[in-house]
C-alpha cells in the first residue's frame, strides 16, 4: 500500500463519512489475522500502517526473560540488550518481521475490509434514514413476490410487505406503485429490514394528512381511527377553528379529497364523523350513517346504550355487525344497540345491559385506536 491508498481513504471519509483512522485500525486487525494464517505465526504480533505513507510493517512482540523456553514468544535478556541497553526482564521487545511479499496480502485484506466497511456504513445510513420515518407513509414499486410476501423497491433499498400487513382486497403486480405505512425498521445481519403495512390504521391517517391541508396544518385533527382494512373505516375529526367544518374539509369539493384516499385504498369505504368530548354525542356520531334517537352512558361499565328508529336498526348494526363494531373501536365504548320498539317492550331504558343482552347487540372493541 502507498500514499495513493491513504488518499483514497481520505476521499472515502469525505464522501461516505467513514473515519480514516477507524478504517486503518480495522485493516491492521485484519492483517494480524492474515499474517498468522499465512505465516503460522505466534499470536503476539502487531501490524502498523503508517498514517501518511501507507507503509505496512509487522512486529513480533517478545517478552524479555533470562532463559527463553519458546523463542516465538520470548527473547533472552542478552539479545534484548543488544537491541536496546535499557531493556530489563519482563519488558516487551518488538522486532520487525515484515515478510517480503506481505504487500500483496495487505492489499487484498485492505480491499476486503474497506468494501465491508463501506457496506456497513451504507446500511447504517439507510437504517437511520428509515428508522426516523417509522409511522410515516412511503411510496414504492412492487418488485417481486416470495410466496405471499411482497417486496417493495424504495429506490435505495428494499422493503417487505408481509401477508399479515396486506389488505385482503389488494392485488400486487410487479411494477405497481403503492403507498404503504412504515411499521418498523429492524437491524439484521443482511442490513436494515423495513416492514411495511397496507392494513395499519396509521396508513389511513397519513393519507388524509397528505390530501387535506387543514389536517397537515393542524387546524383539523384526527382524533381516532378504526379500520377493517379493504372494507370499511371510520375516522373521527375535530376542528380547532370553529369556522372550519372538519368533515367538509376532509370530504373536499365534490368529495375529491376523500375519493383520493378511497382510490388509494382500492375502494375501501371511509366514514368521516365528528369527534365530541361528550361520550354520548360521540357514540351517536360514530354510528353514522344511522340516526340515533338516544344514548345512555354507563361510565363504570364503559357501556353506551343507544336507541335507534326501527328502520335504522340494521343500518346501525351494519352488515355482519361491521358498522357497530367499527363505532366501538372508534369510541372505545361497548355499544348496546336497541330499536325503539325493543326499548318500548322493555318498558325502561335504565335496565342493566347484562339483563337484556339477548335482546339487542353488545359489541366490545378488540383494541382501541390511538390516533
Amino acid at each position: 500500500m502507498n500514499v495513493d491508498f491513504i488518499d483514497a481513504l481520505e476521499q472515502l471519509e469525505r464522501e461516505k463519512g467513514i473515519d480514516k483512522d477507524t478504517l486503518l485500525e480495522a485493516i491492521e486487525a485484519a492483517l494480524i489475522s492474515g499474517y498468522k494464517r499465512n505465516f503460522n505465526s505466534a499470536p503476539n504480533v502487531r501490524v502498523e500502517i503508517h498514517r501518511d505513507t501507507g507503509e505496512v510493517r509487522v512486529f513480533a512482540r517478545k517478552t524479555v526473560v533470562e532463559e527463553p523456553t519458546d523463542t516465538r514468544l520470548e527473547i533472552s535478556l542478552d539479545a534484548a540488550l543488544d537491541i536496546n541497553p535499557n531493556y530489563q526482564v519482563g519488558d516487551v521487545v518488538e522486532i520487525e518481521v515484515t515478510p517480503r511479499d506481505f504487500g500483496r496480502i495487505a492489499a487484498q485484506t485492505a480491499k476486503q475490509v474497506v468494501t465491508q466497511r463501506i457496506r456497513e456504513a451504507e446500511r447504517s445510513i439507510i437504517y437511520h434514514k428509515y428508522v426516523d420515518r417509522t409511522d410515516d407513509i412511503i411510496t414504492g414499486v412492487v418488485q417481486r413476490h416470495d410466496g405471499r410476501v411482497v417486496y417493495v423497491d424504495l429506490g435505495e433499498t428494499e422493503a417487505v410487505l408481509p401477508p399479515s400487513e396486506q389488505m385482503p382486497t389488494d392485488t400486487y403486480r410487479q411494477g405497481d406503485r403503492i403507498k404503504a405505512y412504515i411499521v418498523r425498521v429492524e437491524r439484521t445481519t443482511k442490513g436494515p429490514q423495513i416492514v411495511l403495512s397496507r392494513s395499519h390504521p396509521g396508513l389511513l391517517k397519513r393519507l388524509f394528512e397528505l390530501e387535506v391541508p387543514e389536517i397537515f396544518d393542524g387546524v383539523v385533527e384526527i382524533k381516532a381511527v378504526a379500520r377493517e382494512a379493504g372494507y370499511r373505516s371510520k375516522i373521527a375529526v375535530h376542528s380547532r377553528n370553529p369556522e372550519v367544518d372538519p368533515i367538509g374539509a376532509c370530504v373536499g369539493t365534490r368529495g375529491m379529497r376523500v375519493q383520493a384516499v378511497v382510490n388509494e385504498l382500492r375502494g375501501e369505504k371511509v366514514d368521516i364523523v365528528k369527534w365530541d368530548d361528550d361520550p354520548a354525542t360521540f357514540v351517536a356520531n360514530a354510528l353514522s350513517p344511522a340516526r340515533v334517537v338516544d344514548v345512555q352512558i354507563y361510565e363504570d361499565d364503559k357501556v353506551a346504550r343507544t336507541i335507534v328508529p326501527d328502520n335504522q336498526l340494521s343500518l346501525a348494526i351494519g352488515k355482519e355487525g361491521q358498522n357497530a363494531r367499527l363505532a366501538a373501536k372508534l369510541t372505545g365504548w361497548k355499544i348496546d344497540i336497541k330499536s325503539e320498539s325493543q326499548a318500548a317492550e322493555l318498558g325502561m331504558f335504565g335496565m342493566l345491559t347484562d339483563d337484556v343482552e339477548d335482546e339487542g347487540m353488545t359489541l366490545s372493541p378488540d383494541w382501541l385506536n390511538e390516533p
